[in-house]
């Protein structure tokens, strides 16, 4: 019988660590990135998991085909002239795998050269991109700091279901399934279940995805993203969750600034600073962005796009911050279970969180009594027992409770300055797209 250790394998030696073995051995594992034929030797670069890493090679070319997956033993040498400040000389290499046939793309330059939908078509190939890449470190590293903040204020992280028998935001833009001969749907948000666990554990998040069947065709929209969603009890005032959301921001920007330094680089980008962030109700709002630019207000319920974008740049020039809190939206244009503001029914709780000129964050406080969620839905014309499962937690007592949901690939985008929302998804999913 064959008894298995906890020895976990560390593919040799961590590439991160070599800066401190020069002059040591070592074997490492990853892609021949790059290859650069000179006289009587190569210049190779390995892409291992965290770095692009030069190696030099005197040794027979044949396993040196760019796209080949090798381990590889050499020994570590000082060099300043290239990024790491040493490179490998190669002593030995292995090939693991070749490629099949020629890629149809070039990935090995810094940028992409390619379409939206060349980088979408060949998305296995073009990811592996060094700048590409990076992208979804950041991403990753978002996710970490986001889960180190909320977890040191005391939340817990749940994972909700994903087929649901009904929807929490109304409408028809969910996709239907047929489930055991039952009608279901794919969740276009854990509302429900966020709210039905602060009955629990008071203050809790999750990062899944969310569908929504919006047949939408532009550069910020998509079927299926990444939901950061909380909830929080024992609010006083919606405000509590902008300056949660500020002080996470704030944390997560900190982060991002130690662990992806390289990645940030890429993209030329600096991050903002957090510590504070403006409020304006979304009435002045709009107001001001229709003075400031002699605009028509077309839509009285939320904004256009390009009214973001503008609002963006009047927050930007007046207090220098790249984010702007929108408050106080219509009770029309909020789901129902969005309180309302004492003493003015026309508005509500709630919030937009704008970046660099988008909407990235939806928030505000919910109708957590029973009998007066139960009125707002009559009044609204809603079946009320089609939510029994809903208002379950209401009925049996809710605290206090608000919370709010971020798109973390338009988070990402807005960060990198990325033109579309695709570049930050790994494999998204719009209205054309199902594949790869």
């Amino acid at each position: 019988m064959k008894r298995i250790t906890n020895q976990i394998n560390t593919n040799d030696t961590d590439p991160a660590s070599l800066s401190r073995r020069v002059g040591e051995v070592v074997t490492l594992c990853g892609v021949i990135y790059k290859v650069r034929l000179m006289s009587g030797f190569a210049f190779v670069i390995l892409k291992t998991r965290t770095q692009l890493l030069q190696c030099v090679c005197d040794l027979p070319t044949e396993n040196l085909r760019e796209g080949a997956w090798v381990r590889l033993t050499g020994k570590v040498l000082a060099e300043p002239r290239s990024k790491t400040g040493y490179e490998v000389r190669i002593e030995r290499i292995e090939a693991l795998s070749q490629p099949a046939e020629e890629p149809p793309v070039v990935v090995n330059n810094k940028e992409m050269n390619a379409s939206l939908s060349t980088l979408l078509d060949y998305r296995p190939l073009t990811l592996r991109n060094e700048k590409e890449t990076a992208i979804f470190r950041v991403q990753s590293e978002l996710c970490k700091g986001i889960r180190r903040f909320l977890d040191g204020q005391g939340f817990v992280e749940i994972h909700s279901p994903k087929i649901v028998g009904g929807n929490a935001e109304g409408g028809a833009n969910v996709f239907g399934l047929d489930y055991f001969g039952k009608p279901a749907f794919l969740a276009q948000s854990p509302q429900f279940y966020k709210q039905t666990m602060v009955g629990v554990f008071e203050r809790v998040y999750e990062i899944a995805p969310v569908f929504r069947a919006e047949k939408h065709h532009t550069a910020r929209h998509i079927n299926e993203y990444t939901g950061v969603d909380l909830e929080m009890g024992f609010i006083h005032s919606f405000e509590e969750l902008m300056a949660l959301e500020t002080a996470m921001l704030g944390s997560v920007f900190e982060h991002l600034k130690a662990s992806c330094e390289k990645e940030l680089a890429l993209w030329k980008m600096e991050l903002p600073v957090v510590d504070s962030i403006p409020a304006i109700p979304f009435e002045e709002a709009k107001e001001w962005v229709a003075r400031e630019y002699g605009r028509p207000i077309t839509d009285v319920y939320d904004f256009e796009p390009e009214e973001e974008r503008l609002l963006g740049e009047l927050v930007k020039r007046e207090t220098g911050s790249e984010f702007v809190f929108v408050t106080h939206y219509k009770t029309a244009k909020r789901p129902f279970y969005t309180m309302e503001t004492p003493g003015n029914p026309e508005v509500t709780e709630s919030f937009d969180l704008l970046f660099r000129g988008m909407e990235i964050t939806t928030g505000g406080q919910r109708i957590h009594d029973y009998h007066a969620q139960v009125a707002k839905m009559e009044r609204l014309g809603m079946e009320v027992t089609a939510f029994e499962g809903y208002l379950m937690a209401h009925k049996y007592g809710l605290p206090p409770h608000g919370g709010l949901g971020i798109g973390l690939e338009r988070l990402t985008a807005r960060l990198l300055g990325l033109d579309n929302l695709r570049r930050a998804v790994l494999f998204p999913r719009d209205t054309e797209r199902l594949t790869p």
